[in-house]
C-alpha cells in the first residue's frame, strides 16, 4: 500500500469512539459549504460531498438537515477556515485545521494547548512544507468496469494512489485535483461515497512509547476543541509499522 493509504488507514482506526465530536465538527464543514454554495445539494458539490461524508461517517439525516438549516437562518454563526501550524513535544510538527467564528478566541486555545503540552505554535508556513496537500475519494464505479482501465483513466486526472477494494475504489492525488477528478466522477455517473483534503507528512518521525504517549496528548486536547477540524502531524503512527 502506499503512504498516504496507510497513514491515513492509521488516523481512521483512531477516529473510531468519537463520533460526537465527528458530527459536530461536520455540521460545521456543512455549515461553511451551504453559505458558499447555497443549501442545495444538486447545484453545491461541496455541500453534496460533504453530506456523503457525512452519512459514511454514519451522522444522522436530521443532524445534516439541522446543519443546512442553521446555515440559512439570519443570526448563523459565519464560520472561517484557519490553519495554524507549530511543534508538539519532541519537535513533531502540527497542522491544525479550524473552522472558527471568533479567531481570537482560537489561537488563544490553540496556543494554550501547545503550551500545556510541551509545544510550540509557529508561523503561518513554519511547518507546511512538511506535508503534502493531498485529496482522496472513494467511489463505486459501475459494474463490469476494468479496475486496470479505470486506473490508466485516473491517473490522467492526477492520481498518483489507486486502490480497487470489494465496497469500492480509493485515489489520492494532488489537491489541485480534486475539482477536475469530482468533475469526471460525476459525469461518470459512479457514486462518491466520500471525497476530502487530507494532508500527508512528507516524512514520519519514529518516538519511543513515552514519546507517543506525548504527543497523542497534544493531539487528544487538540481534538477536543470544538473549533478544530482537523489535526495532522508527522508522528510515525503503530499502525505503519505493520
Amino acid at each position: 500500500m502506499g503512504r498516504a493509504f496507510e497513514y491515513r488507514k492509521a488516523r481512521k482506526m483512531k477516529r473510531w469512539g468519537h463520533m460526537a465530536r465527528t458530527f459536530t465538527k461536520l455540521g460545521k464543514e456543512i455549515e461553511i459549504a451551504v453559505k458558499a454554495g447555497g443549501s442545495d445539494p444538486s447545484g453545491n458539490t461541496r455541500l453534496r460531498i460533504l453530506i456523503q461524508n457525512a452519512k459514511a461517517e454514519n451522522m444522522p439525516k436530521e443532524n445534516i438537515e439541522r446543519a443546512i438549516k442553521r446555515a440559512t437562518e439570519k443570526d448563523a454563526a459565519d464560520y472561517k477556515e484557519v490553519i495554524y501550524e507549530g511543534y508538539g513535544p519532541h519537535g513533531i510538527a502540527f497542522l491544525v485545521e479550524t473552522a472558527t467564528d471568533n479567531t481570537n478566541r482560537t489561537v488563544a486555545n490553540v496556543r494554550m494547548h501547545f503550551n500545556k503540552c510541551g509545544g510550540t505554535l509557529g508561523n503561518s508556513g513554519s511547518v507546511g512544507f512538511m506535508f503534502e496537500h493531498k485529496c482522496t475519494f472513494k467511489f463505486r464505479p459501475a459494474a463490469g468496469v476494468d479496475p486496470e482501465e479505470l486506473e490508466l483513466e485516473m491517473i490522467d486526472l492526477g492520481v498518483d494512489e489507486f486502490y480497487a477494494e470489494e465496497d469500492g475504489v480509493t485515489v489520492y492525488a494532488p489537491y489541485e485535483s480534486f475539482g477536475a477528478i469530482q468533475k469526471w466522477l460525476d459525469d461518470q455517473g459512479y457514486e462518491i461515497v466520500s471525497g476530502e483534503s487530507v494532508r500527508i507528512p512528507v516524512d514520519s518521525k519514529e518516538l519511543d512509547a513515552e514519546g507517543r504517549e506525548s504527543v497523542e496528548k497534544l493531539v487528544e486536547r487538540l481534538e477536543e476543541d470544538d473549533d478544530v477540524t482537523n489535526v495532522y502531524h508527522n508522528m510515525k503512527e503503530v499502525e505503519e509499522e505493520e
